[in-house]
């Protein structure tokens, strides 16, 4: 037999997960409505295979109890911790909580007189060996990013981590600054945030870069605008959008150096404060400083230092991928040195 239904019904998810992998990478967003389909599919599954092995008493019972378990008890609660540590976005966290619903156990498919995945493991919870997989491949991106920069002929400790990028590029690119100011930081601006400050303010990048002096006034703010969630997929390119009633009077900011009555502060510059303070929700944990900071640079560097990050839906991904086909590369590695 090639496998199991449950299991052929598994590869189903395979497609899903590769498309979120290249919506992913285009657009840092993922929607929200993806992933209930997938907790249900995979809850399905698992109420079919304890059926089947009702009640459980054998040791085929008891090993997928236990597998089971472990998927569920400590692999899908990992990605909540890493995104409560800040370690996982949302969709990364919904992701792997997925998995672990979907991949308690590990399939079996036979395939021209050879059954994959050809590497198991003696405890056999496959949700464990895709996110294994998962952060090998995560831990292989930093290492092409310094192999890349370093046959551009960059040479420095922050070579595995970011890359130069013409600051031009930036309204398309994904990511964050690893420059402020006062040079190399790895809490630069996001550049959702540096879109979400643009389209507030109704400017271009070019715009700020070509007016700097006139921008860098807080005073000079008119006319507010809708941020959007700075993504490179929504939102207008050139201008600002529809004016906002951002004014807790309800009334759209449009009285230049007045905000509420009151005179706008002159210790503001690019009226950092007041973006942040008027949007509805946060700018990605940027502060005003780091705002001032970043806007300084862009405007300023004609050539930026940008940490790229990788959505860990991508590696997520191939993973899956891998672990369907080889599998637990971990595992193999280990093997190989003579630790398992």
């Amino acid at each position: 037999m090639f496998a199991t239904l449950p299991d052929l019904l598994r590869l189903l998810v395979v497609p899903v997960f590769v498309w979120a992998a290249l919506r992913d990478v285009r657009t840092r967003r993922l929607p929200n409505r993806l992933w209930p389909p997938l907790y249900a599919f995979g809850a399905l599954l698992l109420i079919w295979e304890t059926v089947r092995l009702w009640p459980l008493a054998g040791f085929e019972g008891r090993l997928f109890l236990v597998q089971a378990a472990i998927s569920l008890l400590f692999v899908a609660p990992l990605g909540y911790a890493f995104w409560y540590l800040g370690a996982f976005g949302g969709a990364d966290a919904k992701a792997l909580i997925a998995i672990a619903m979907l991949f308690p156990t590990f399939p079996a498919y036979a395939v021209a007189g050879t059954t994959l995945p050809l590497v198991d493991t003696d405890i056999g919870v496959f949700s464990l060996t895709i996110l294994t997989n998962t952060v090998l491949l995560g831990l292989a991106y930093p290492v092409a990013l310094g192999g890349l920069n370093l046959l551009r002929g960059e040479r420095s400790l922050s070579m595995f981590l970011a890359r130069p990028v013409a600051t031009t590029s930036l309204p398309d690119r994904h990511g964050r600054l690893f420059e402020d100011d006062e040079g190399a930081t790895r809490n630069g601006l996001d550049l959702d945030a540096l879109r979400m400050y643009l389209r507030w303010r109704g400017i271009t990048l070019a715009e700020l870069r070509g007016e700097t002096d006139r921008l860098r006034d807080p005073g000079g703010v008119d006319e507010t605008f809708d941020p959007t969630d700075g993504g490179t997929h929504v939102g207008p390119r050139t201008d600002g959008g529809t004016p906002t009633t951002s004014g807790t009077d309800g009334r759209s900011t449009a009285d230049s150096g007045v905000r509420d009555g009151k005179p706008v502060p002159a210790d503001d510059p690019w009226a950092a404060a007041r973006f942040l303070d008027e949007i509805e929700h946060g700018a990605y944990g940027t502060d005003a400083d780091t705002l001032r900071g970043g806007l300084e640079v862009v405007a300023r560097e004609d050539q930026v230092m940008v940490s790229p990050g990788m959505p860990f839906v991508v590696p997520m991904a191939v993973g899956l991928v891998v672990s369907l086909t080889y599998g637990d590369a971990l595992f193999a590695l280990l093997g190989v040195v003579g630790l398992v």
